[in-house]
């Protein structure tokens, strides 16, 4: 039960700030959450969990969020004209984030098995 999202036009550095935020919350908690926050990257996440939920199949409430990984994606390049001819690079960050959920039961049985 997962959803990824590929070339997120936001540096990671960013990104990950907003999920470490939902990681080992509900489902209904991390939805919350998202819906709430003011942060640029907040509403594609929230997406990005919704459609999570979806491909799931199973209410929201027995969800929690196993896992929000952010992972550097693809570098886009550009150069900045400067004075007497030269160029400044620019780099455009993107990111990949992939959310994973679980249900609560299976969540508590390999706890209690890695025990």
């Amino acid at each position: 039960m997962k959803a990824s999202l590929k070339n997120y036009r936001q540096a990671p550095r960013k990104v990950r700030l907003i999920t470490t935020l939902v990681q080992g919350k509900s489902a209904v908690q991390a939805q919350a959450i998202l819906s709430h926050l003011i942060k640029r990257g907040a509403l594609p996440i929230k997406k990005l969990l919704d459609s999570a939920i979806a491909n799931a199949g199973v209410p929201a409430d027995t969800l929690i969020v196993k896992s929000a990984r952010v992972d550097k994606g693809v570098v886009m390049k550009r150069w900045m004209p400067r004075a007497m001819g030269r160029a400044f690079p620019i780099h455009k960050h993107t990111s990949k984030v992939v959310i994973e959920l679980a249900t609560k039961e299976t969540n508590l049985t390999t706890n209690v098995s890695a025990k």
